[in-house]
């Protein structure tokens, strides 16, 4: 089909309407810090991967600095499985012995993290590929978590071997690399003062880096459009307050309840918002930035 010039002049029209609405939202993170947590679905699929790396890419044109943090438990599991290392859990939960230390690194901070890099500077941008251990960006203590044994109903305290969580960020890197055109893309691998290597929840990381920053936001990229109400539709904003309210009536359960403590404890940080949206929405990121609708749920302090 050819298209006649009334049909380009309706795109061109389109195209300028989409510009100017995204316009004031430009203007309002100028040289703000956006850190963004990528991962799930949208890591995995080829055309939703090439968007996101366009996402930023774009949002480093427009004078904002975006910071990306990564996970990478599938493509772990799956390194683990090829090797033939066995995952033990205790109490439910993974630990992560010596041997399993050095595929996630080799995973996070090698394979997953370089072809992120790729795909930015294949969409223009210009991205170098770091982890906590660099400038000792951020260094991180080893976790021990409390499981109640259901025989004995006596709390017992549960070693997660080289399991860490975010002990001190400094951001002398990052500050220099937000004055460039470079896009930091950051795995949650950090070093100890004990000087082993330490595994950190990629959510829990992004939210360390992105408080330490003091970002303007802090975008989880999940596998769910946000947080629901009762009745499975979207709620759009909450405060702390309703998050906590709603954890204790129930309405937020499961796996989205340590995702909104985690989004939490970054406002506590001092991250002046944090949403959770819809990986799986191509262009997801410039939907919730660049739109008066958004793409996903804003919870503020």
């Amino acid at each position: 089909m050819t298209l006649t010039d009334t049909d380009t002049d309706e795109v061109d029209l389109s195209r300028a309407r989409i510009i100017a609405e995204a316009l004031p939202f430009m203007l309002r993170y100028d040289e703000r810090t956006i850190v963004v947590k990528y991962g799930g679905h949208a890591m995995g699929d080829p055309s939703l991967a090439k968007a996101f790396a366009e996402d930023v890419t774009l949002m480093k044109l427009a004078g904002i600095n975006p910071v990306v943090v990564h996970g990478g438990g599938p493509q772990i599991g799956s390194m683990l499985e090829r090797l033939g290392i066995r995952s033990e859990f205790r109490g439910g939960l993974r630990v992560t012995d010596k041997a399993t230390v050095e595929v996630v690194e080799m995973v996070l901070a090698g394979s997953i993290n370089k072809e992120i890099v790729r795909a930015i500077n294949g969409a223009g941008g210009r991205a170098v590929g770091l982890c906590g251990k660099d400038g000792r960006m951020v260094t991180a203590e080893r976790v021990k978590r409390t499981v109640v044994d259901p025989d004995s109903n006596i709390e017992k305290v549960v070693d997660l071997g080289f399991v860490g969580e975010p002990k001190e960020v400094r951001r002398e890197v990052l500050d220099m690399l937000a004055q460039s055109e470079i896009i930091p893309v950051i795995a949650p691998v950090a070093p100890g003062d004990d000087g082993e290597t330490y595994n950190v929840n990629a959510d829990t990381f992004a939210g360390a880096i992105a408080g330490a920053l003091n970002a303007s936001r802090l975008l989880f990229l999940t596998d769910v459009a946000g947080v629901l109400d009762k009745d499975g539709r979207l709620i759009k904003e909450l405060t702390v307050a309703d998050a906590r309210r709603m954890i204790i009536e129930g309405t937020i359960t499961g796996g989205m309840i340590p995702k909104v403590e985690t989004c939490i404890e970054a406002l506590e940080r001092g991250v002046k918002g944090v949403v959770i949206l819809n990986g799986k929405l191509p262009h997801a990121v410039l939907l919730e930035l660049f739109t008066e609708r958004g793409a996903g749920t804003l919870m503020t302090p």
